[in-house]
């Protein structure tokens, strides 16, 4: 599966929740479909009705026996510790339908800053308040702001063009992160997809870049990408598994990971497992990352055909993929604070203002606004569990875990399909759409780069202060 769960031309199979021995506490309401990237290669031998002589038989009998191996191999290949990508091309990215009764566009205020870019993916401020933006398909970094130009939108200049980076699918420049020294070093840090593997460089702008870790899996997709500086001034990226689920339960693999690591791409002092780069594990595709004024770390991670997530990362914690998904009351695993049916989520950023987490999404092209309590730590391992909605338009949330009440959703289908969030210096949000990248028909000013704030005097949707 791609990031937007697939349907259309591919062959439908009933699939109960993967992997978990108790599978109703996944929280799923009944069996749901799951587009299984293959043609029905056995439905020629099927419609044969006529007797065959023996030696066409045994032929027929010998094909029928190759095909069906061949089905085991697809089939098998999500449970596959090393099993190969599939990297099909999506044929559905239809959002699911609205909630009529959410209030959330009263909550929020957006102005467009910039326009008419190309799959802006990450976005990184520098010391004088304007910001440099990657476009993940024609691999530029941009220059945006903070001067202004005639029409009011803010100015748009090539900073680079990274001819190291391969674009492929969902691969491509991804995240970008500004050095904490940037008004002394002039340096990036850069997430990018090459031909045999995805890696990070530093960048000195004007230079090449220098890789600082290579060999993280790579695919069409699942690549994460996200790059971010956190409090502690050490850097974090997110690997997704690169479409082998394997891939993500393996400590000594850095796919399907959040990192946490040095500047010269060495394990960070502190990390929980010893000479690794490894801070959490279990995932799948986590492509947002953001902290909360206490320090902790929220990641908003693409799910597979059943539930995206919006996750609290504890060092050392396996975050169940494969092995579940959604919310599985398994002690074993980190339970999401919340999780959506990707048809209303593929949820891809996050950031946090105030009591507020902020989370965009890809298929449902809406942010959901989620209300947080103190408990966000304290009650993770609560089991209760609340949720509104069945099949498409479920979302199920935990209140014991600091989850306040259900997610309110904005700006439904207003600008299409919405990937990064970040705060800015002045303590906005800005957003950036992503409908030149073939999967939502763009309007002339695509893709954008949007300013969000939530309405004074309040940053949370219920008018309490934040």
């Amino acid at each position: 599966m791609t990031e937007e769960h697939l349907a259309g031309v591919y062959r439908t199979v009933t699939k109960q929740p993967m992997g978990h021995p108790d599978r109703k506490a996944i929280g799923v309401d009944v069996p749901h479909e799951v587009r299984l990237p293959y043609p029905d290669v056995s439905v020629r031998y099927v419609r044969a009705a006529r007797v065959l002589p023996p030696a066409r038989l045994a032929v027929g009998a010998l094909v029928f026996v190759m095909t069906m191996g061949l089905l085991g191999v697809l089939t098998s290949s999500t449970h596959s510790s090393r099993s190969a990508p599939r990297d099909p091309t999506p044929t559905d990215f239809s959002l699911g339908p609205r909630d009529k009764t959410a209030r959330g566009d009263d909550l929020v205020s957006v102005t467009t800053l910039a326009r008419n870019l190309d799959v802006p993916w990450g976005i990184t401020f520098l010391p004088d308040g304007g910001a440099l933006v990657t476009e993940r398909q024609t691999l530029r970094i941009l220059r945006v702001g903070p001067e202004r130009g005639p029409t009011g939108d803010l100015t748009v200049t090539r900073v680079a063009t990274i001819t190291e980076a391969y674009s492929n699918n969902e691969g491509g420049l991804l995240g970008i992160a500004a050095s904490p020294n940037f008004a002394r070093d002039n340096t990036v840090f850069l997430f990018y997809t090459t031909r045999v593997d995805n890696r990070i460089a530093k960048l000195r702008l004007g230079g090449r870049p220098v890789p600082i870790l290579t060999g993280i899996p790579h695919a069409g997709v699942h690549n994460g990408g996200r790059l971010m500086f956190g409090p502690d001034g050490y850097l974090y990226a997110t690997t997704g598994d690169a479409s082998r689920a394997g891939h993500s339960q393996d400590l000594g693999d850095l796919g399907g990971k959040i990192l946490r690591m040095t500047t010269d791409g060495k394990p960070a002092p502190g990390n929980p497992f010893p000479h690794s780069l490894v801070w959490t594990y279990g995932h799948r595709n986590p492509e947002g990352l953001a902290w909360d004024r206490e320090g902790n770390l929220y990641s908003a991670e693409i799910g597979e055909a059943v539930w995206d997530e919006l996750n609290v990362i504890v060092p050392g914690r396996n975050y169940g993929w494969p092995e579940v998904q959604g919310i599985g009351n398994d002690p074993h695993y980190v339970d999401p604070i919340v999780t959506w049916r990707p048809e209303v989520g593929v949820s891809n950023g996050v950031v946090i203002v105030g009591r507020v987490a902020v989370v965009t999404c890809l298929r449902g092209q809406r942010i959901y606004l989620v209300r947080l309590t103190n408990a966000i730590t304290t009650g993770l391992g609560s089991r209760r569990v609340d949720g509104e909605g069945v099949g498409t338009s479920s979302i199920r949330w935990r209140p014991g875990a600091g989850v306040a009440s259900r997610p309110i959703e904005a700006l439904t289908a207003k600008y299409g399909r919405l990937r990064a969030a970040i705060q800015a210096p002045d303590g906005s949000v800005w957003l950036t759409t992503s409908n030149r990248d073939a999967r939502n028909q763009p309007v002339p000013e695509d893709d954008r780069i949007l300013r969000l704030t939530l309405h004074p005097p309040s940053a949370s949707p219920t008018g309490n202060p934040p």
